[in-house]
């Protein structure tokens, strides 16, 4: 089986490449960047590059984006061509060619402002029956990829899973106040109680995806580490996360003080990934039971392709303030 992924020179592709290649499985990679773990130098937007990647492969894994980093420093036609168009040329090519599996790499951005609930409310649930509601150009163009594949799925038969993904970027946070407060590793490590997830579960996640698409032929997936939490905790977790967190595990205040970390103080919401377990056999390793396992013996929870795979940053150019430019206004609404 040859294994077309896309993407390739990012994190997550590298990752896959990095795995498959470690289980002596074809794959191939194509990325508008060169790296060590890309054949083909392209954009996923070119009709005859897709072409060409497409031959002969079984598999696709579609890491390929433009995501919230390139918010600011992208057009919205930019995230159209990549994140539509692209995704769009890949599934024709796919369905044409008879692929097996088309496994569409999304994001719980794609949620938008269901994510944050209002002043006084409990956390956010969120599962596969939240409503997304977009809230910038990256979050509508995943959505639009994401609804492109279930028309393919449905009107062509083409095997496709999507898979919204949390939060697994080793960068710096871009919110200058959470940075002030928590180091990147404390801030890391407290995600995995509600919004991130391990690269390397990530990965893994993928692959499973990949075995069981034809069994599924379309399903849409959250993809995150499992939360210690239960929807009884929603209410409490917005005003005091320190005694939620006290009654799953009792031992973390004192693991956190002694490593120098903090706990949060709120915590504003839960990704629920049961169906994608069920749906796709899938077990994520590292959870925050994980973290606190490992803070005792004063090891790190990330895993070892997390650090090999490392930070690669999101533009060629170094910003000062924080990882990449932010900005309150939407994209679209600031450019003419």
């Amino acid at each position: 089986m040859t294994v077309l992924v896309t993407g390739s020179a990012g994190h997550l592709g590298e990752a896959l490449m990095r795995l498959l290649r470690g289980q002596g499985r074809e794959a191939r990679g194509i990325d508008i960047k060169a790296s060590a773990f890309t054949d083909l130098v392209g954009s996923i937007a070119d009709r005859d590059m897709v072409g060409q990647a497409m031959e002969g492969v079984d598999a696709v894994l579609h890491t390929a984006t433009l995501h919230k980093p390139h918010v600011v420093t992208h057009t919205p036609q930019q995230f159209i061509e990549t994140n539509v168009l692209g995704t769009q040329l890949l599934l024709d090519a796919a369905a044409a060619r008879g692929v097996r599996a088309f496994i569409q790499t999304s994001t719980t951005s794609a949620f938008g402002d269901a994510l944050t609930p209002l002043q006084g409310e409990p956390a956010s649930w969120i599962t596969e029956d939240v409503r997304p509601q977009p809230k910038n150009i990256y979050g509508a163009t995943k959505l639009a990829a994401e609804h492109l594949c279930q028309v393919v799925a449905r009107n062509f038969g083409l095997p496709v899973v999507v898979l919204r993904t949390s939060r697994f970027f080793p960068e710096d946070d871009d919110n200058r106040v959470r940075r002030a407060e928590y180091s990147t590793e404390n801030l890391q490590a407290i995600e995995l109680l509600g919004r991130r997830a391990d690269i390397e579960d990530m990965a893994t996640a993928h692959l499973a995806a990949i075995e069981r698409a034809s069994e599924i032929g379309f399903g849409t997936y959250i993809v995150s580490a499992t939360s210690p939490f239960v929807e009884g905790d929603l209410p409490w977790l917005t005003s005091d996360a320190p005694a939620v967190i006290a009654r799953h595990h009792p031992e973390a205040a004192e693991l956190f003080a002694a490593a120098g970390w903090r706990l949060p103080q709120t915590i504003d919401r839960v990704y629920v990934n049961r169906a994608a377990q069920q749906a796709l056999g899938w077990e994520p390793v590292r959870d925050f039971r994980f973290v606190l396992d490992c803070v005792s013996r004063g090891e790190d929870f990330r895993s070892e392709l997390a650090q090999t795979v490392g930070a690669k940053g999101y533009h060629d150019e170094v910003f000062e303030d924080g990882p990449y430019p932010v900005t309150d206004v939407p994209a679209g609404l600031s450019r003419a």
